[in-house]
């Protein structure tokens, strides 16, 4: 797979991303956005949100800002109105009720390109009653080597459904689009111990899909092939420094700044799943 040409649509289109998030992240996902070499909106209020997606590339929609559920609804179906792609990020998705009713509020109403999420997100999507933990993956649903198969099943079963591409991010992260599968090995554990690693991934799939809006897996492939070896190149920084979580977070952010086409093919592991 082309990762590497897809890094240089980002940095050479420079697309503008609309992001609806959350106030806990919403800052990380502006500079991540930034450092992929996209441009952020955070525009959020429902009073603007058609006018603000009219002139961008993507639109992140995050569950985290549960309370703007409308506007994401209402900029969703200008975006689908313009064919421009549209990223949802069901955070929580499963953990309460509220949040079940939302999320299958927006995926009726929303035709989404990407869904990304952690494993239990994923899962109550796809209605395998995936476990709460909060807005965190359970250990029980995390994907192992020994799980893979049953999960790629699901993920299939998913992107069928909803007609999207579904990328799941965690200790293994598995991308599909019902017919193609791709799982990528990278990161570090510490991604995991900084609040908004997740989203930031989000928001830099909306960069890299609305770069290449008519190949989502492929940006969606690329965006968390790219994170991930980021988060390998930050967490060498954090060890040879000896910091911890915070500083890691702003290393991210740098490492994806300074990320070239070389790093990220030589850095890069995944495989296409048969």
């Amino acid at each position: 797979m082309e990762f590497d040409l897809a890094l240089k649509n980002v940095r050479s289109l420079a697309p503008l991303v609309q992001c609806i998030t959350n106030f806990v992240t919403v800052n990380d996902c502006a500079n991540m956005i930034l450092a992929s070499g996209g441009s952020p909106s955070m525009a959020h209020d429902i009073r603007e949100v058609e006018e603000a997606v009219c002139g961008a590339q993507a639109l992140v929609c995050n569950l985290g800002a549960i309370e703007w559920v409308d506007s994401m609804v209402l900029a969703g179906k200008k975006a689908n109105a313009l064919a421009t792609p549209v990223i949802l990020d069901p955070v929580g998705a499963g953990s309460t009720t509220l949040r079940r009713s939302l999320a299958a509020r927006l995926l009726e109403q929303v035709r989404f390109s990407v869904i990304r999420g952690n494993a239990s997100e994923i899962r109550a999507l796809a209605g395998r009653r995936g476990l709460s933990a909060g807005v965190d993956v359970s250990t029980l649903d995390v994907i192992t080597e020994e799980t893979l198969p049953a999960s790629v099943e699901m993920l299939r079963f998913l992107a069928q459904k909803t007609d999207s591409v579904i990328a799941v991010s965690g200790k293994l992260d598995v991308i599909s689009n019902g017919d193609e599968t791709v799982v990528l090995r990278n990161g570090c554990a510490t991604m995991a111990r900084m609040t908004g690693s997740g989203c930031m991934l989000s928001a830099l799939m909306g960069a890299f899909c609305g770069a290449m809006p008519k190949d989502p897996f492929s940006a969606a492939c690329a965006a968390m092939g790219a994170m991930g070896v980021c988060g390998e190149l930050a967490e060498k920084r954090r060890l040879k420094q000896g910091t911890g979580n915070a500083t890691f977070r702003t290393d991210l952010i740098d490492a994806m700044f300074n990320l070239t086409e070389t790093d990220l093919m030589e850095g890069i592991n995944y495989e296409i799943y048969k």
